[in-house]
């Protein structure tokens, strides 16, 4: 019984999937060569009155590459579009008007199936071909089936691709518009001690103006997705930055950055305005660490101005092998840890588990989400000292977290108080 050369395909839904360095159209081409045994097999697409070849799959010297042009009216596909040549030909010499094409003896053409590539609303992209320099008489209808298939499945790549990119370009400009329009703005989340409720610092938390349709790590997450992830940071940690005279002198500032941020070496020039100011850069975990060595170097040379905390640990992407390189000064627990670890006796074994390994290692450890009595309970009863969450106090704008971590009520006057001002140089330099 003859095998399906869809069968690869159709057992992936339907999907073109890369492989060996392959892109999903060029795994599509090689099917078709192998299966009709033809030589060369490319995908074009038609630009005004030029051809663009986007794909070519052979195993023989030829004179186009990808990207290359040349004019439609010069091509076998184009003719065949227009019905001037058949899809399917089995000697291109039994055609007098192949023989009219350059191509023809340039090649030379043999064997040649073409057929359009059509979108959903039925306006051609282009063509899928397939040839060989040698006639070949095999060739059946049941072949020019199979090209059909397989063309269609290449176009349904090709609509994803040309998707994703429409994707790609909207989210561009939706990051440069953030950038340029200043965003994120910033608020302050308090942090406190779990057994008094003092605070002793606040987060950094960035906000855009869809937050509560879209949380910011969308946006972050996004921005990376685009390449433009480093520069939305830059902008977030400059925004932070900015909040630091809100922050009471004997209080700290927590700061959210990626290991790709960090790596980039963009950071130390940023917190030369800090002054001796407590700031902390909370580490995600979330991703892995693509050049090691790199971020091991900047996360050195930024020790001497801050401290580093492990934000996430429980749901990150290496755990405890990430504590054990960067030696954390603090230690976040995620809010999957922290949420109903009162009636969890897991989650309370592994916390406990964390805090005796904090104290060994010379970490403090904050909880993060905490949001009901119970839970700050048992969480201080197993060694953790602080914690944030709504149990606490929300995430508010930077003069009124001033008041919050001062301790005072609103006020009208919303000029930050500090009992140690940034000079004019660094209120400059953050912000």
């Amino acid at each position: 019984m003859a095998t399906n050369p869809l069968s690869p395909f159709l057992s992936l839904g339907g999907r073109a999937v890369p492989s060996g360095g392959r892109s999903a159209i060029d795994a599509v081409l090689d099917a078709v060569r192998q299966h009709l045994g033809m030589e060369i097999a490319f995908t074009s697409r038609y630009v005004g009155e030029e051809r663009e070849f986007t794909h070519i799959r052979t195993d023989i010297p030829v004179p186009s590459a990808p990207g290359d042009r040349e004019p439609a009216d010069q091509s076998y596909c184009w003719h065949v579009l227009n019905g001037r040549l058949p899809e399917l030909i089995t000697d291109a010499a039994d055609i007098p008007f192949a023989a009219t094409l350059p191509i023809t003896a340039a090649l030379p053409v043999g064997g040649h199936i073409s057929v359009p590539l059509r979108r959903k609303d039925g306006s051609v992209y282009g063509s899928l071909c397939c040839l060989s320099r040698h006639p070949d008489p095999s060739l059946t209808k049941r072949d020019l089936a199979a090209v059909h298939a397989f063309a269609e499945l290449a176009m349904n790549q090709i609509s994803m691709d040309e998707e994703a990119e429409a994707s790609r370009r909207e989210a561009s400009a939706r990051i440069l518009e953030a950038i340029e329009a200043g965003q994120p703005s910033i608020h302050l989340q308090p942090i406190h001690r779990l057994d008094t409720g003092q605070s002793v610092g606040a987060e950094a938390l960035a906000r855009f103006p869809d937050f509560e349709d879209r949380p910011p790590n969308l946006w972050f997450d996004e921005a990376f997705g685009i390449g433009k992830g480093i520069e939305l940071e830059i902008v977030a940690v400059r925004k932070a930055l900015a909040t630091l005279p809100y922050i009471p002198a004997d209080k700290y500032l927590s700061i959210n950055v990626s290991p790709a941020t960090i790596t980039s070496g963009r950071l130390a020039p940023l917190l030369e305005c800090i002054e001796g100011r407590d700031v902390v850069l909370e580490i995600t975990e979330h991703s892995r660490i693509a050049d090691l060595r790199a971020f091991r170097r900047n996360l050195e040379l930024l020790r001497p101005r801050v401290r580093i905390a492990m934000d996430d640990v429980g749901a990150g992407y290496a755990g405890l092998k990430h504590i054990l390189q960067f030696e954390p000064d603090i230690l976040k627990l995620d809010i999957g840890l922290t949420r109903d670890i009162h009636a969890d006796a897991a989650k309370r074994a592994l916390t406990l588990a964390m805090v005796s390994f904090a104290e060994r290692v010379g970490s403090v450890i904050v909880a993060e989400g905490v949001e009901r009595p119970e839970e700050r309970e048992v969480l201080a009863e197993l060694g953790v000292a602080y914690g944030q969450g709504w149990l606490f106090s929300r995430a508010m704008p930077a003069v009124a977290a001033q008041h919050f971590l001062l301790g005072v009520e609103d006020q009208e006057d919303p000029e930050p108080r500090q009992e140690s001002p940034l000079s004019p140089a660094a209120r400059s330099a953050c912000g």
